[in-house]
């Protein structure tokens, strides 16, 4: 295995005193971040233009030396091969976990250095909507992020369909075979993005989809009960979001009672319990909701009737017997089924 202190003593062998040590600050070669060419120059009392015609000139001696250096040779073949079999771009940890197996301890400070010593490959600094990663070349970088926003346009016109975990992994594959992209480089690509993301659900989708990325109670409210199918207490919902942790924020019950109570996807199905409108289950009161069965399915006995009511609603059966009793609303017919009364 080769040895990653070996590779950068050699890369550095030649230069001078103060070539070294710009070098080994800019790219946090001693450990800790990479300083900027203002911070090394205020501490060196140059300017940062100085700074910049120092790192230029001790990089050139660098990259002489890496070419002669087989070990390092070796190295950055290896890694660029592997970011090459990735679409021509992957993600840093990924890639400074590939080439520690190759030289031990080796970090993406010192894989960034060679990189930019050498110009084996290149690297992209994290923005607001990618995370750092290596390229190989400029039409790798086009390539994937022209990948990266076809499939964010994508989505935006799809969500309902790609929305749930396996239906997403077909679309994209089928989004993929249409760009004649293998699925390895598509994978890649899209893991280098903000733009895409994963809720703890384990679902996939764009980073703005509140389903992916919920960020106010409401929101968490509502994934909470799409994904358990089922109503809940609101006290049982405050408890559940922070069971799931979607971030630092602690969910309080009587904050998750008020949000329920102002939004119209969710319903009061009973005492402090709560369901999702989409769900099937339909606001109003007792006499309400009977109405709507029995227009909807036509008479109905009093035990299907009390069925399908709680199928939407959940109220005591006595409440809904005693509601069907409301001659003002419903008619019991001879064969002993029920239907709303006729204005």
């Amino acid at each position: 295995m080769a040895s990653t202190a070996k590779i950068i003593n050699t890369a550095l062998t030649g230069l001078s005193a103060r070539q070294r040590e710009v070098l080994e600050n800019r790219f946090g070669l001693k450990g800790g971040e990479g300083e900027t060419l203002a911070a090394i120059g205020e501490r060196m009392n140059i300017t940062r233009e100085r700074v910049r015609q120092i790192e230029n000139a001790a990089l050139a001696v660098a990259k002489t030396n890496i070419s002669k250096d087989e070990e390092a040779l070796v190295l950055l073949d290896r890694v660029k091969q592997y970011i090459t079999g990735r679409g021509g771009v992957a993600k840093k940890t990924e890639v400074v976990e590939f080439a520690d197996s190759i030289a031990k301890g080796i970090g993406e400070n010192q894989i960034d250095f060679l990189s930019e010593a050498s110009a084996a490959f290149n690297v992209y600094r994290e923005d607001e909507d990618y995370h750092p990663f290596y390229y190989v070349t400029d039409r790798d970088l086009r390539n994937a992020q022209a990948f990266v926003e076809g499939w964010a346009n994508f989505l935006k016109s799809k969500k309902e369909a790609a929305l749930p975990g396996a239906a997403y992994r077909t679309e994209l594959a089928s989004f993929s075979k249409a760009k004649s992209l293998e699925s390895s480089a598509a994978e890649s690509y899209l893991s280098v993005t903000k733009l895409i993301s994963a809720n703890r659900y384990g679902d996939v989708g764009l980073r703005e989809w509140p389903e992916i990325n919920p960020n106010t109670i409401r929101d968490k409210i509502y994934l909470v009960l799409k994904k358990g199918g089922e109503p809940l207490h609101f006290e049982d919902i405050a408890k559940k979001i922070n069971e799931v942790k979607f971030d630092g924020q602690v969910a309080l019950a009587p904050t998750v009672h008020n949000e329920l109570i102002k939004d119209e996807r969710f319903v009061l199905v009973g005492r402090g319990m709560y369901g999702l409108k989409e769900h099937g289950y339909e606001p109003g009161t007792a006499r309400e909701v009977i109405a709507k069965v029995l227009k909807g399915n036509g008479p109905l006995k009093a035990t299907d009737v009390v069925s399908r009511v709680n199928e939407q609603r959940f109220f005591k059966e006595n409440t809904i017997l005693i509601n069907l009793q409301n001659k003002s609303a419903f008619e019991r017919l001879p064969d002993g089924r029920y239907r709303v009364r006729e204005a």
